[in-house]
């Protein structure tokens, strides 16, 4: 399976970065194809100009300003995110990803009067989430985890109708030991191996 991980983290030497490592290898060990969407290091913009913004309903053209990321999204199957929770949900430059590179009439078309949103991103047949939260688990339910929610609501009703999900989530992360780490990135390699 076409495996895009795509991955937000500022600082390669956090334990995210371990996150990631692990999710790539356990990836491939299975027999993905794997391609790493680095954001961070490759400076990705999350900013929406006026210009794009201006041209974001114009097929074709939408894409011009984030083709690169367009065709990893159309090349896999499987989407795989790599983050840390902050304030409850996706770190602002990925969210700004999903702004940018989620456009119309490539991962959906517009709704009109007679016909609602046609989700056009059929080929991913899973997603997952593999996440650090500062929260509790308790905590991060009271809040409702709207960054869960973005991805595996809103950006799996663009995908098949029978797409897989996962969430991993590393809960008290601010609080974490080495054992609690090291018990999280083995629960990534079995859970991810198994996904």
């Amino acid at each position: 399976m076409r495996a895009l991980v795509v991955y937000c983290h500022p600082c390669p030497e956090s334990f995210n970065g371990s996150v990631l490592a692990t999710t790539v290898e356990t990836l491939k060990s299975a027999g993905h194809e794997v391609r790493v969407s680095d954001l961070y290091a490759e400076g990705f913009d999350p900013v929406m100009s006026a210009e794009e913004r201006r041209g974001y309903h114009t097929p074709e053209s939408n894409v011009t300003p984030v083709a690169k990321h367009v065709d990893d999204i159309r090349w896999c199957e499987m989407i795989v995110f790599v983050y840390p929770t902050w304030w409850f949900g996706l770190p602002a430059m990925l969210k700004g990803w999903f702004d940018r590179v989620w456009v119309p009439h490539v991962t959906f078309e517009m709704p009109t009067a007679e016909q609602g949103m046609k989700p056009k991103m059929q080929h991913i047949g899973r997603i997952a989430i593999v996440t650090t939260c500062g929260a509790t688990w308790w905590i991060s339910k009271l809040i409702g985890e709207p960054g869960r929610k973005t991805i595996l609501r809103g950006m799996r009703a663009l995908c098949a109708p029978r797409c897989k999900t996962l969430y991993l989530a590393h809960y008290k992360m601010d609080s974490s030991t080495e054992q609690t780490r090291s018990n999280y990135l083995a629960k990534i390699r079995q859970r991810l191996a198994a996904f």
